[in-house]
C-alpha cells in the first residue's frame, strides 16, 4: 500500500537566544544563518527530490506575511495553518494531522514533522534516512529520527534506544531531559543514547487514534477548532475560541513517552547523521560554520562587506555586523552582534543566558525584544532612521503592486518624499502621481494610501510630525491583506 507523505513545518517560536539578530517579530526560522536562505527556506529546500504533497506550514498570526513571502521567493505552494494562539507541539501538529485527512477518499497520509529553524549540511544523508524509516511509519508505527551525538553535550533531551529492528532503526526506550555534563558522557561512553532532534514521521490516522487514547482533551479542542476552517487569502484560520482551550503540551510528553512505556516497539528511531544542529544559541552557530585560521566567524549584513570587520589578535569569536564598522582587539571567545538598533557583547560560554537579557527589555517595556528597526510588513518594509521630539523619519519600501491600507490619523502629518519609483497617492479626494524628487503633504486627519504601480520597488522617505506617533495611531479603513 502507497501513502503520500506530508511535509508539517513548524514554524513558530521566538529563538531569543540569537537575541539581537532574532527578535520576536522576526526571529530565527526567517534570518539567513547558514546561508543566503533563512532557515525556513533551507528546510524546504532540503527535501527537493522527495516524493512529497503540498507542505504544511504552521506558524502564527504575526508571522503568516513572513511565512508567505519566503514560499514565495522559492516558488513553493503550501497550506500556511495560522495558530491563533501558542499550545506546543501536540497540539498543533494535531491541527495538521485533521488538516490532512480532510480528504477521505485518499489513504491517510505519513507527515514528515520538521523544525524550521534547524540546520541540517547533508540533504542526501537527511533524504536517506527518511527513506528508511519511511516504511516502519506505513505500518503504522511512530518514528522519530535521532541524532548522532559528537560530544556529552547538555543542551539536548536524548532518545535511549532499545534493540534493533532493522536498516540501523532501533525501538525507543524512553525521551529523557536535557542530562548534566556527568549524565551525558555516561550517555554518550554507552552507545544506546542518540540526541532528540524533534523530527518525526506517523501517519496522521494514527497519530490521532493515540491522541485520543493518551491525550483526549486535546484532540477534542483540536477538532472544535478545525470544525470549519476559513481560507484567507494564502492562509488557513481556524476558530481561535476552540484552540483557546486546548491544553499546552509537547509532542513528546503528550504521545511519544506514553507509547514507549508500553515497551512493544511502537517508537522507532532512525539514526540521523547529516550535520544536524538546532543552531539554539551563538555558540551552536558558531559551531556550524566555517571559520577563518583564528577559529573566528564573520558574518555582515547587506549594507557591509568583510572589510567591515577588523580583528586583530583574536580568536575563536563570532561576530555578526549589520551596519557599522567593527574592531577587535586582543579579545578571545566573544560573541558581538551589530545590529541598527542593538548591541550585544557576551562571553561565547554565557551566550545560554541572553534571554534573561530579553527578560529584562520585555519588563522595561523596551521595543528591542520584538521588533527591528526595519519593520517587515506584507506590502514591503519600513526603516525607523531617526526619532526627535515630536518627528519621526521613516524609510519606506513598497513592492510593485503592493498597496497601503486606506487609513488616517488622529496625532501627526505626514510628508512623504519620493526617492525611486512612483506612487500612486490617494489623499483625500484626489489621487495622482509622484515621481523621484516629488513629495507630498498628509495633514492630521486626512484619509489617505500609498500604491506602488510600477514594476520597480517604491521608496520613499516618511517625515512624520505630531503629539503622538506610535504605530497604533493608525486607522485602517480598508486593507487588501486583512488587517483590522
Amino acid at each position: 500500500m502507497v501513502f503520500q507523505m506530508i511535509p508539517v513545518i513548524m514554524a513558530g517560536g521566538s529563538g531569543t537566544r540569537l537575541w539581537p539578530l532574532s527578535r520576536t517579530a522576526f526571529p530565527k526560522q526567517f534570518l539567513a544563518l547558514n546561508s543566503h536562505l533563512s532557515l525556513l527556506q533551507e528546510t524546504v529546500e532540503r527535501l527537493d527530490g522527495l516524493e512529497t504533497a503540498r507542505p504544511i506550514v504552521i506558524c502564527n498570526e504575526e508571522h503568516r506575511f513572513l511565512v508567505a513571502e519566503q514560499l514565495r521567493q522559492q516558488q513553493t505552494d503550501a497550506d500556511i495553518l495560522l495558530e491563533p494562539v501558542g499550545r506546543n507541539t501536540a497540539p498543533a501538529i494535531a491541527l495538521a494531522a485533521l488538516h490532512a485527512l480532510k480528504d477521505t477518499s485518499k489513504q491517510p497520509p505519513v507527515l514528515l514533522v520538521l523544525s524550521a529553524d534547524h540546520v541540517i549540511k547533508d540533504s542526501v544523508a537527511f533524504q536517506k534516512t527518511i527513506k528508511t524509516l519511511l516504511p516502519w511509519a506505513q505500518l503504522g508505527k511512530f518514528g522519530t529520527f535521532g541524532v548522532v551525538p559528537t560530544e556529552p553535550a547538555t543542551g539536548y533531551g536524548y532518545i535511549r534506544t532499545g534493540t534493533a529492528l532493522n536498516n540501523g532503526v532501533r525501538s525507543v526506550q524512553g525521551f529523557v531531559e536535557k542530562p548534566n555534563q556527568a549524565t551525558a558522557e555516561i550517555y554518550l561512553a554507552s552507545g544506546n543514547y542518540l540526541w532528540n532532534s524533534g523530527i518525526f514521521m506517523f501517519r496522521a490516522d494514527r497519530y490521532l487514534e493515540e491522541l485520543e487514547k493518551y491525550q483526549p482533551e486535546i484532540l477534542a479542542a483540536c477538532q472544535n477548532a478545525m470544525a470549519a476552517p476559513k481560507s484567507d487569502q494564502d492562509f488557513i484560520r481556524i476558530d481561535a475560541k476552540a484552540f483557546e482551550s486546548c491544553p499546552d503540551d509537547s509532542i513528546d510528553y503528550a504521545l511519544m513517552e506514553p507509547l514507549c512505556s508500553q515497551g512493544d516497539g511502537q517508537v522507532a528511531v532512525a539514526p540521523l547523521d547529516a550535520g544536524w544542529n538546532d543552531v539554539g544559541s551563538w555558540s551552536a552557530l558558531w559551531e556550524v560554520s566555517a571559520k577563518d585560521g583564528q577559529g573566528n566567524v564573520v558574518f555582515v549584513g547587506e549594507k557591509l562587506d568583510t572589510n567591515d570587520v577588523i580583528l586583530q589578535d583574536s580568536q575563536n569569536c563570532l561576530i555578526s555586523a549589520q551596519s557599522k564598522l567593527v574592531t577587535m582587539l586582543g579579545v578571545d571567545n566573544l560573541v558581538v552582534v551589530d545590529t541598527d538598533d542593538a548591541l550585544l557583547v557576551a562571553e561565547k560560554s554565557r551566550v545560554q543566558d541572553i534571554k534573561s537579557i530579553v527578560s529584562v527589555l520585555k519588563d522595561a517595556g523596551r521595543s528591542e525584544h520584538h521588533n527591528h528597526r526595519e519593520v517587515y510588513r506584507p506590502w514591503g518594509k519600513y526603516d525607523s532612521i531617526d526619532m526627535g521630539y515630536r518627528y519621526q523619519v521613516k524609510r519606506i519600501t513598497v513592492k510593485p503592486g503592493a498597496k497601503l491600507s486606506v487609513q488616517m490619523h488622529h496625532h501627526r502629518a505626514e510628508h512623504w518624499v519620493v526617492v525611486s519609483g512612483t506612487a500612486k497617492v490617494t489623499n483625500g479626494d484626489k489621487t495622482f502621481l509622484v515621481t523621484e524628487n516629488q513629495s507630498t503633504y498628509i495633514p492630521v486627519g486626512q484619509v489617505h494610501c500609498l500604491e506602488n504601480p510600477g514594476a520597480i520597488p517604491l521608496e520613499i522617505i516618511e517625515v512624520q510630525s505630531g503629539s503622538y506617533l506610535g504605530e497604533d495611531d493608525i486607522v485602517r479603513l480598508q486593507d487588501k491583506y486583512g488587517r483590522s
